[in-house]
Parts: C-alpha cells; structure tokens; sequence
C-alpha cells in the first residue's frame, strides 16, 4: 500500500460503468412504463383485502363461525352452483376477520360473504379485482399479460443490478441528498438514496414477480429438461393429482368431523381455508388447509376423500426447503403475511420503488435537457404516465364506489389512460405545467373520494381508516405543492 491512504477501486473500468450506465438507462426506459404500472399496482394489491372490506362496509366482519354455519353456507353455495364447481371457503380470524366462499369453473365463478348464521351475500369488489387483475395481467389475456408482467420483473431486476454496478460511489453516497437545487440533482439523489436505502426489498419483489409472471414459461422449460415436454408430471409435483372419476352421488361427510380431526392432527394450527372439489360425487375431495403463527406459508394440509377417509396429511416437518420456498414465493411477494405493521412496510416500500421507477425517467430526460438535446413530447408523455395512473385509479375508485357492479371501473381506467396519454401526446405545452395540474387534480380526487365514502359508510373500522389516509394523503398534496417537484 502507497500514499497517504489508498483508494479502493471499483472492479469495472470508467469505460465498462459508462456503458452499464447507457445499458441500464435503456433498459429501464424500455419497460419504465410498464414497471411503473405493475410496482404502482402492486403497492396497492398488499392492502386488496382491505380494500374489500372498504369497498363493502356493510359485509359482515366476523371474526369466528361455528362448523354449522359453515355447513349451511356451503350447502347454499352447492346449490347456486353447476356440477363440478370447486368451492373455496375462507375460515374468519381476529387479523382477517370475513368469511367468503368463492365457487369457480373454468365457466363459472362466483363469491359470496357469509355471516355468522352462514347466510350468503353476493360480494361486489370491483375495484379490488381490478387492482389485483391489473398487477398480476395487466387485464390482458391471462398467460400473455403474466408473460409481460414477468418480463418486467426481469427486466428491474437487471435495472436494479446495472444500477448499482453503474455508481461506483453509491454507497459513500448512501446519505447524500440534494434538496433544493437543481432538479436533476435532486432527482438523482432521491432515486439512488430510494434505490439503495430498500434495495433487499426491491430485490425480493423483482425476483418473486419475476418468477410468479413466468411460472409457465419455467414449467415449460423444466418439462422439456426432465419429462419430455409433458407439463402435467412438472405441475404434479406441486399439485395434488385428481382422484379418479366416479360421479356417482355420495353425501359429504361431517364436516365438523372433518374440522376437528384435522385440528387433531395439526395442534398448534388454525384452519384458514376448506377446498370442496366434486361435492356430493363419489370422487369429492375435502381440503382443509391451516395456518401457524410465525411461518410465512399455511404449511399444514389435511385432505379428505367422501367417504371421510384421509388422503393427504402434510405438516412443516414433512416439507422440504425448496417446497417452502415455492410455497413462499406469492406470500413473500405480496405482503399477506404479518398482519398490519407488514403491509404498512410493504406500502411505503412499494411507494419508494414507483419513485425510483419514475425518477429515473425523469433524470434521464432532464439530462438530455441539459445537453441540448431535449425531448418535450417525451417528457410530457412521461408526465401523463407518471401523475396520470394514479389519478386514473383514483377516478375507478370513485366509479366503483358509486355503480359496485360491472366493468365501469375498467373502463373508465382505461379511459382516462388513453386520454391523457393522447392529450398529452398531441398538445404543446410544458412537461412541468401538464405534472403540477394532474398532480392538483389527483390531490382533488382523494379528498373528493374520501370524503364521499366516509360519508356513505361513516361506522367502517376498515373504510375509516383508508378515507382517513385518503383525506391525509390528498390534503398535504395540496399543501405541499411549494415543495414537491413533479416526477416528470
């Protein structure tokens, strides 16, 4: 070692992290867009259970339901639906409180909410499907928008990765923030802090999307690796195989006693959720899954055939780890685990990644600016994307609470998308004065939509705390227009 104090060296050449850096930049800008939607959706997808309570304030909130009542309810269910319909039954908790059973076919799908005397209610959750539509397929046909939104997940992933190779000083820079000056610096600065302050968790969620949106591309690959092709023995190994057809009529068996013998066999376990395939035939199969404080996936199953005779008994124990971390992938993706405090965290990270995502359209957009080179149309276009999808989902909010049923909520989504981005598009004007007016508008449509749900169902612990956040999130936007620069 020479000198005073030797410098460390980052392991790529200056010419080698400019080319990273122009790799990442066109990377990004490649798929910013659809990143920006799939993160901006996905935020809100960690709170889709919430949102069902806010979108429904009058669905019973229980928090417990004896096996009797779950009998009736599912007996009711049966009966709404066709032959060969798989019941799905939600069980209540004090952390998940509701009871739901959803009926699905491929030509058929239907849920309900069940009270604690197991009456149904026919569930109208529109936005919330939609969220959740929106961020798992883009609401395009299912296997190609997973295929896109997986691509996406690559292709932050390799973001994320070129980042930081690309800033040999991001860590010294880790707690370097510029406010106040000038913009492109101040963006810079908030998209690397963003960026390396929560990179273990931008990680995960790129990685899990990556693996959820392209689980059938790996099926594929996999079949060919190991089974010739046939996909059906690579999903047999995660799913159980069906039983062998015998549609003669059998009753189903007690489920109390199906209840408290898989409670027998999982002490420690609470059951969450009941699985009915082929129920009232001679091949039914009776799934009860259950669930243990402190694990990340439900890992107990206990399945039953018609006759009551158990078929399946699976604990933690009996899993290998690669099963676990499968079992994990959608779990560790979405936040559903660790009840509140975890989808709080999950929110405020998935907000930082949406800015990270759109801070660094906007650095590089200003940096052309600053080389002469601008492109206006670009960075209005960008503008719309950036402002223009919340305020979009906010605008289907407010249709969903106003007509709960139909397609209104996706079409006035994809109406506003388009308008904007046309409008945006076509007329001339500044990047910054379009971003400050949908910006005002979106703070409008919070307050205007908080506002209108509290006073529709004023008495919902769930709805009140969201118009609260709402009221909250949409007034300090409006507060805060003298500090907040546009993302655009």
């Amino acid at each position: 070692m020479t000198g005073a104090k030797a410098k460390s060296r980052w392991p790529l050449s200056p010419a080698m992290v400019r080319a990273v850096l122009s790799g990442h930049g066109i990377l990004g800008l490649a798929f910013a867009a659809v990143i920006y939607l799939v993160c901006l959706s996905g935020t809100l997808a960690v709170f889709v259970h919430d949102l069902e309570r806010w979108e429904q304030p009058a669905a019973p909130a229980i928090t417990h339901i004896d096996d009797a009542a779950m009998k009736r309810a599912l007996d009711t269910a049966r009966q709404k639906a066709p032959a060969g319909t798989t019941l799905y039954a939600s069980l209540p908790s004090s952390d998940e409180p509701g009871a739901t059973i959803i009926a699905y076919s491929p030509k058929f799908e239907r849920e309900w909410s069940v009270d604690a005397q197991g009456a149904l209610t026919e569930k109208a959750t529109t936005f919330s499907e939609f969220i959740l539509n929106l961020h798992i397929a883009l609401h395009l046909p299912r296997r190609w928008g997973e295929f896109i939104v997986g691509l996406a997940g690559v292709a932050l992933l390799s973001s994320l990765v070129s980042g930081i190779l690309a800033h040999p000083r991001v860590l010294k820079d880790a707690f370097h923030l510029r406010l106040g000056g000038s913009r492109r610096l101040q963006e810079a600065d908030l998209h690397n802090r963003l960026g390396i302050w929560a990179l273990p968790f931008h990680v995960v969620i790129a990685l899990t999307g990556a693996l959820l949106g392209l689980s059938t591309l790996i099926v594929g690959v996999l079949a060919l690796l190991l089974y010739r092709g046939d996909t059906a023995k690579v999903y047999g190994l995660f799913i159980d195989a069906p039983l062998a057809v015998n549609a003669t009529h059998a009753p189903l068996p007690s489920l109390t006693a199906l209840l408290a013998e898989a409670r027998r066999r999982a002490p420690g376990a609470e059951a969450h959720q009941l699985i009915i395939e082929n129920a009232g035939r001679a091949d039914a199969r009776i799934t009860i899954k259950s669930e243990r404080e402190r694990l990340l996936v439900p890992q107990d199953t206990t399945s039953f055939d018609a006759a009551g005779r158990v078929l399946k008994d699976q604990h933690p124990r009996d899993l290998v780890a690669g099963t676990r971390i499968l079992g994990g992938i959608g779990q560790l993706h979405f936040g559903w685990y660790g009840g509140v405090p975890v989808r709080i965290l999950y929110g405020l990270l998935g907000l930082a990644l949406c800015v990270v995502t759109s801070s660094g359209v906007t650095i590089w957009l200003a940096r052309r600016r600053d080389k002469g080179r601008a492109v206006p149309q670009w960075e209005r276009l960008w503008a719309a994307v950036a402002w223009g999808q919340p305020l979009a989902l906010a605008l289907a909010a407010l249709v969903a609470i106003i007509v709960p049923a139909g397609e209104a909520v996706l079409w006035v989504w994809l109406g506003a998308t388009v308008v904007l981005l046309l409008g945006f598009g076509a007329l001339r004007f500044p990047a910054t004065a379009g971003a400050r007016g949908m910006r005002l508008a979106l703070a409008v449509a919070l307050v205007v939509l908080g506002t209108f749900h509290l006073a529709a169902s004023p008495t919902n612990p769930t709805g009140l705390g969201i118009d609260i956040m709402l009221l909250i999130v949409g007034a300090a936007s409006l507060l805060a227009r003298k500090y907040l620069r546009p993302l655009a």
